[in-house]
Parts: structure tokens; C-alpha cells; sequence
């Protein structure tokens, strides 16, 4: 990947037939090809965003720098994996939940926050953990939570993040995200759905 600087250039794709195509249509390009130097193109229009929401929720250049690279590290499987029809938003929301983490690790604090404990408690309410017999730490069900909510797909993940991260409504959400009403209340459910799956996975 290339220095995570806004300043420097990446002189290798200069004046690439890619640099004139959507965020959507290089997407659909990387998916197809795998040409790394796609998510070069990306990096380049979006290290300026993605960068300044790294500092200001971490407010520390060092590590947002450090988590900035992380996002765009998980590019690489995450586009190859699902696809992603709005992914300046959706790269957004990617960035915020990095800095959660981050912070999180940062203050090694093993006690839920409300966000995480309300999206768990959901979940298990709703679709009962029961028969799990959970007994693990609070750090490493934060973990699982966190690795569970990143297998979802892009859309789920998104709507989730907003609604339970940033405490937006589901017309927030859809004019956010361009998403339709409907397909935010679907990504929202489903997104539980998968997310109970992908929890229960991690317990076996």
C-alpha cells in the first residue's frame, strides 16, 4: 500500500484511464480483475476523508494514521467479497466502527459501551443465547461482537453501525446511505439475523 501521506502523490496511476471512473464502477473492476492498484485509485481520492475522521475521533495523528491504513488494508477482502453500491458512505461508517475499535484498544477497557452492549443484548434477547452458556470475559465477547459485525455484508453492516453507533434513525439512515426506507429496515433485520449466526458460530 502506498504511504498513508495526503500530500504525496501516487505517481503510478497517474493519468490511468481508472482515475475517471466512479467509486461504484471501480469497484466492479477490482471485484472482477483484482488489480490491487484499483484500491490505489481509492486510496488516493480518499485519504483526505478517511484521515480526518481517524483524527477526529482518535485525536492522535499517529494512530489515526495507523487505523486509516487498517481501513484501506480491509479493502482488499472485504470488495472482493461483497458488493458495495454506495461506497463513499459505506467507506465512512467502515472508518468510524476502526475508530471504535481503536479507541477501545487504546484504553483497554474490558467493559462494554452502550452501543456494543445494546446491539449484543438484542441480539440475545431476541434470538436467544441461552443454549450457548456464554460465560466469556466482557473483552472477548467484545471481540467476537466486533469480528461478527465485520463478516456482514456491506449494507447490513452500514445500517447497523448507523442505527446502533451513531444512534441514527432509519430515514437518517436512508438518506445517509441512499438506501431505500425499506432496504434499510431489511439491512437492519437481516443484519441481526446474520449477526446471531456469525455470534454463534464463534462459540463452537
Amino acid at each position: 500500500m502506498p504511504n498513508l501521506n495526503p500530500d504525496e502523490n501516487l505517481p503510478f496511476l497517474a493519468g490511468r484511464s481508472t482515475d475517471l471512473l466512479t467509486d461504484e464502477a471501480l469497484v466492479d473492476l477490482f471485484r472482477a480483475s483484482g488489480d490491487q492498484e484499483i484500491i490505489g485509485v481509492l486510496f488516493r481520492r480518499y485519504t483526505h476523508l478517511v484521515l480526518g475522521v481517524c483524527i477526529k475521533y482518535l485525536r492522535d495523528r499517529e494512530m489515526a494514521r495507523d487505523t486509516a491504513m487498517g481501513v484501506f488494508e480491509s479493502l482488499f477482502s472485504s470488495l472482493k467479497k461483497y458488493e458495495v453500491n454506495h461506497f463513499k458512505s459505506w467507506l465512512y461508517t467502515v472508518t468510524r466502527s476502526h475508530c471504535a475499535l481503536a479507541l477501545r484498544q487504546q484504553k483497554k477497557d474490558p467493559q462494554m459501551i452502550p452501543w456494543e452492549e445494546n446491539l449484543m443484548n438484542e441480539v440475545m434477547e431476541k434470538d436467544g443465547f441461552s443454549h450457548l452458556n456464554i460465560n466469556d470475559e466482557s473483552e472477548e465477547r467484545i471481540r467476537r461482537l466486533y469480528k461478527a459485525v465485520g463478516e456482514l455484508s456491506p449494507g447490513q453492516q452500514q445500517c447497523l453501525l448507523l442505527f446502533y453507533l451513531e444512534g441514527k434513525s432509519y430515514q437518517q439512515i436512508s438518506e445517509t446511505t441512499g438506501f431505500f426506507l425499506n432496504e434499510v429496515k431489511s439491512f437492519i433485520q437481516n443484519g441481526k439475523r446474520n449477526l446471531k449466526i456469525n455470534l454463534e458460530r464463534s462459540y463452537y
